[in-house]
């Protein structure tokens, strides 16, 4: 019998600080053992037992040589979401492998706009959006949120037409979900932006890697699953919902008119992927839904449970619960702890200022630093609530101790 959500235990609570502290991974060596990590996405779960079955299974074989192609992949993939999402539309035939989302994303941008050329991203957003394109020698152009941290239409309609004044081609980079306020767009955003960027023909790519961790209260809608996305292209993985950032292998997919843009994109980007990559991120789609639902159950709970901790601890701080991802948007300006070097990035990755340079600081917590995300960041913070109750319990108290005002 196949289990269910219910039959296993909550994956955020099952490891320990102590056992945390062993990983060699990059959230819990960057900084000294004396801080809580919640800036990085990665979880704090013990890896999903079917894929560590199928690893173990691989290893013990030596079954660690090329990958022998994406098919496997792409066909999880598209059980996996006519089965959560009720899209039947994702054809294998126009998906290819690559190593990483990221680069998945700079190798469909290359394939659609030409050196300068604008792309088009919504402020705040995940840095390595500015950074990757910019080394692949487009430009960014922002589209502001609006107030509420969801897609501004008008004024993304207004970046497209300033892009297009200046460049033949124009890309736009959608985080479906959005990273980092964790807005779900709905299927009418999702309508709305692909009307226009039919107007203003401009190519969409969308970010999807987010989109297997949906709370409760909303519902995910895949972008090439709209009427007018069928230039787009959708990047996705099993990357962020089973932990696997170790494990390289993602997929693109091109909408039914992008088909012969994705046959241009040059073989050797398929070697990039790892055969154990591929494998993990397969059975993950196939064998994972399970303790997926765990994870999910076991987020909703923190979701809740940091918004009373705030509410308890950083009365100050503003928080819209996310309705998708693990990670939580802080808006810390009222809390006085700006400095400068706290201006509107974006900036490297790991850059801190502002707020989030006091929580490490003096209360030990690493978290985002708001204003490396672009236009609108500073004096935010970005929270990774991933973690187990015990762990988030402490990090906001401590961050309570920290204050201006």
């Amino acid at each position: 019998m196949a289990l269910s959500g219910a039959d296993i235990p909550n994956p955020l609570e099952q490891l320990t600080v102590e056992q945390l502290r062993l990983r060699t991974s990059m959230k819990w060596r960057t900084h000294p053992d004396d801080v809580l990590p919640l800036w990085v996405a990665e979880m704090d779960v013990p890896l999903a037992e079917p894929i560590a079955d199928a690893l173990n299974v691989a290893v013990a074989r030596g079954d660690t040589g090329y990958p022998s192609g994406g098919g496997a992949y792409g066909e999880a993939l598209a059980g996996f979401a006519a089965r959560r999402w009720g899209w039947d539309g994702l054809d294998v035939e126009r998906t290819a492998i690559v190593p990483d989302v990221m680069l998945g994303i700079v190798e469909v941008v290359k394939l659609v706009t030409e050196p300068g050329d604008a792309v088009v991203v919504n402020a705040p957003i995940y840095p390595p959006f500015y950074a990757f394109v910019t080394h692949a020698d487009r430009r960014i152009v922002e589209a502001r949120l609006g107030a509420t941290g969801r897609v501004d239409l008008e004024a993304l309609g207004a970046a497209f037409a300033s892009a297009r004044r200046t460049s033949d081609r124009v890309a736009y980079l959608l985080s479906n979900p959005h990273n980092p306020t964790g807005a779900v767009h709905s299927r009418d955003e999702l309508t709305g932006i692909a009307a226009l960027a039919r107007e203003h023909g401009v190519r969409v790519v969308s970010d999807e890697i987010h989109a297997p961790l949906v709370l409760a209260g909303a519902s995910f809608t895949p972008y090439l699953s709209i009427e007018g996305a069928q230039d787009a292209f959708a990047v996705t993985s099993a990357s962020k919902a089973w932990n696997l950032a170790g494990l390289k292998a993602a997929l693109v997919i091109a909408g039914p008119e992008a088909a012969d843009d994705l046959a241009r994109m040059p073989e050797e980007v398929s070697h990039g992927p790892s055969h154990l990559g591929v494998l993990a991120h397969t059975v993950a789609l196939n064998e994972g839904e399970a303790w997926l639902d765990a994870l999910l159950a076991g987020l909703a709970a923190n979701r809740d449970l940091l918004g009373r901790l705030i509410a308890e601890h950083l009365p100050l701080a503003r928080y819209t619960p996310p309705e998708g991802t693990y990670l939580a948007w802080l808006d810390c300006r009222a809390l006085g702890l700006d400095e400068p070097g706290g201006t509107d990035g974006p900036g490297v990755v790991s850059e801190l200022a502002g707020p989030a340079r006091a929580f490490l600081d003096e209360a030990r917590v690493a978290l985002s630093s708001g204003h490396v995300f672009g236009s609108g960041g500073a004096g935010h913070v970005r929270l990774n609530f991933a973690a187990s109750n015990v762990v988030l319990t402490e990090a906001i108290t401590r961050m309570g101790t920290v204050r201006r005002v």
